[in-house]
């Protein structure tokens, strides 16, 4: 029997497990983390081509990248082909690049799946694609599930969310740019499940009794809805699924737009639409590092030497050319969390030419993230009603999923089905732990 595992490749965090049919392990893929069977879903790669993930590749980027020099030039990386009515050119593209950057740092690789228009990025002389950079996380996750388990691993039953897109040629081609991302990681046998039925499946080895049960798996990249029949293998049957785009990391892009960007000089750069585009561009992670250019630093330089918002613009030159753009989203994400158990959290980013302090309370959080909480209510709603269920005739409401335990969300769910209802179930390790059995049992069929 071939082995098998299951991979839960998650916009934030990821984990592997595997089930020999009467138990599943959850892997304790990476040491140095907190939580070892939780590895976060960060690629670092060296200029070597040296290739680290998890958390080693956020303390190797830190030991390499916070406070270095920096030497921004000038590199041809190609031609492009020009074809217009009756004319036709091939013309040199140039980008500008740090030759001393020792390497990049990628995070969000699944979102990328469903980004429409991107299709990889550069790291030094190389382009690398979505499907590539997907490739090497997963060969990295799979030689240390190897080296736990002391035997090759043949097959693997990916996770994937209902909806990688609501275009579905989209969709397609999400999970087949991550089934060819798993083969060239070295598995020979791809199969998916859909994460939120992974979870009904781990939960389902607690119940003594056949349940009608809904799943909310709430995580970093999506929030995906089951609505399922539980308890028995014989009796277990898929009511509907639902599912939307918006998660925790559209809760940390909402806070730096709303609260952030003054910090950076918001409101205070009238007439300078360069300068206010790269204040803009704050609050996406994909865009901040490529903004590293001399134009860039030029535009603020002087916006400064003309007397315009100097200490935010300063803050901002900092934040884009001392490699902060990391550190400055998890502060923000930090304090995101925090929100969780208390009531008031403290958003602090204290470094060379950034002194940034901002008292945050939940209510200002459910206010920044409103518009994103009626959207997911109204899924919520959608996919209940496609089940032909009403809220009386669930009998437990599983939530799952790092962004399962804001407070806004936990009382909705208690609203709608009532709170003797909620069930939390683990919210890193139960997609792992469900994609493990759902892997056990392939490999015996």
């Amino acid at each position: 029997m071939s082995l098998r595992v299951g991979i839960d490749f998650g916009t934030s965090n990821s984990g592997v497990a595997v089930s020999d049919g009467s138990r599943v392990r959850v892997l304790p893929i990476d040491p140095q983390n907190l939580v070892p069977e939780v590895v976060k879903t960060i690629l670092y790669i060296t200029r070597d081509g040296e290739a680290l993930i998890g958390q080693e590749a956020v303390e190797l980027y830190y030991r390499q990248n916070i406070g270095r020099q920096r030497s921004i030039v000038k590199k041809w990386v190609g031609e492009v082909e020009y074809h217009g009515a009756e004319m036709f050119y091939v013309t040199d593209v140039y980008a500008y690049v740090d030759e001393l950057a020792p390497g990049r740092l990628l995070q969000y690789l699944k979102t990328a799946l469903r980004s429409e228009g991107y299709e990889g990025t550069r790291v030094f002389e190389r382009f690398y694609s979505t499907t590539e950079l997907i490739a090497i996380y997963l060969r990295e996750l799979k030689r240390r599930a190897e080296a736990l388990l002391g035997e090759e691993i043949e097959g693997v039953t990916l996770g994937r969310p209902v909806r990688f897109s609501d275009d579905p040629q989209r969709d397609r081609r999400a999970q087949e740019a991550l089934a060819e991302a798993a083969r060239q990681a070295g598995f020979r046998s791809v199969e998916f499940e859909l994460e939120p039925v992974a979870a009904a499946l781990f939960y389902e080895r607690t119940l003594r009794r056949p349940q009608d049960a809904l799943i909310f798996d709430f995580g970093g990249g999506t929030l995906d809805i089951t609505i399922m029949r539980l308890g028995s293998p014989q009796e277990r049957e898929v009511y509907a699924s639902g599912g939307i785009g918006i998660a925790g990391s559209d809760f940390d892009s909402a806070i730096i737009r709303r609260r952030m960007l003054p910090h950076f000089g918001l409101g205070r750069v009238e007439g300078r639409p360069e300068i206010l585009a790269l204040i803009n561009a704050v609050s996406d992670w994909i865009s901040l590092p490529e903004l590293c250019v001399p134009s860039a630093r030029h535009h603020l330089q002087a916006a400064v030497k003309a007397g315009v918002a100097p200490v935010q613009l300063k803050a901002l030159e900092s934040l884009i050319f001392n490699d902060l753009a990391f550190t400055f989203y998890r502060a923000v994400e930090e304090g995101k969390i925090a929100l969780s158990s208390q009531g008031a959290s403290v958003i602090r980013l204290k470094e060379a030419g950034i002194d940034l302090w901002e008292l945050y309370t939940r209510g200002q959080f459910e206010q920044d993230i409103r518009e994103h909480r009626e959207k997911i209510e109204q899924v919520l709603l959608e996919t209940l009603q496609a089940a032909g269920r009403e809220p009386g005739q669930i009998d437990a409401v599983v939530t799952t999923g790092g962004s399962s335990n804001i407070p806004v969300f936990t009382a909705m769910l208690a609203r709608i089905f009532g709170a003797g209802k909620l069930v939390a179930s683990d919210a890193f390790s139960s997609v792992s732990a469900g994609l493990g059995i759902r892997a056990g049992q392939s490999a015996k069929s």
